[in-house]
């Protein structure tokens, strides 16, 4: 059979660039889908492929038209961040290649909420500020840069990412030499 666990490095260096660069796959095993339509145990059963987590292409919405809040709510709760973002470096130049989010899900309103076993990692590139040598600084941006034009690419980078979904009691790989 079939299994699928790309490291976070495949997810971002292979697989998130491509989806940005608008190149094909040779097969579809990341599916497109709108996360936060959906609550996440109904997630599973959307996803092409995985038995203990479930991967998927998602556009980063915002909470406000202006903003880089980003907007995590489902029909029945919310996903909250539980740290900064961590940056992934690749295994040979120790440069980075994108940043890791980890997120609790949340199964209620703010004030009511009760955190449950689901967990999601959302990987996305470093914003095009970030220094060529491959540090990921992880800086906010100015509002200057909402409002000044950008590249079609820079648009694509900050507007995609693909998000691993899985309960606690399963942890995915980190690497492959770790294997």
């Amino acid at each position: 059979g079939f299994r699928f666990h790309p490291t976070d490095e495949e997810l971002v260096g292979f697989y998130l660039r491509r989806k940005i660069q608008d190149k094909a796959f040779p097969f579809q095993v990341i599916t497109p889908l709108d996360i936060y339509n959906y609550d996440p145990w109904e997630l599973p059963k959307l996803s092409v492929c995985g038995e203990n987590a479930w991967y998927f292409f998602c556009l980063r919405d915002h909470k406000f038209r202006n903003s880089l809040r980003p907007n995590r709510i489902t029909k029945s709760g919310f996903w909250k961040a539980t740290g900064p973002d961590r940056p992934i470096s690749t295994v040979e130049t120790s440069s980075c290649v994108g940043l890791k989010k980890t997120l609790v899900f949340y199964k209620g309103r703010a004030t009511k909420a009760t955190k449950t076993e689901w967990v999601m990692h959302e990987f996305r590139l470093p914003t095009i500020g970030s220094s060529a040598q491959g540090s990921c600084e992880v800086r906010k941006k100015s509002f200057f840069s909402l409002i000044l034009p950008r590249n079609d690419f820079s648009v694509q980078q900050e507007s995609w990412s693909v998000c691993r979904i899985f309960r606690k009691r399963w942890s995915p790989r980190k690497n492959s030499a770790s294997d």
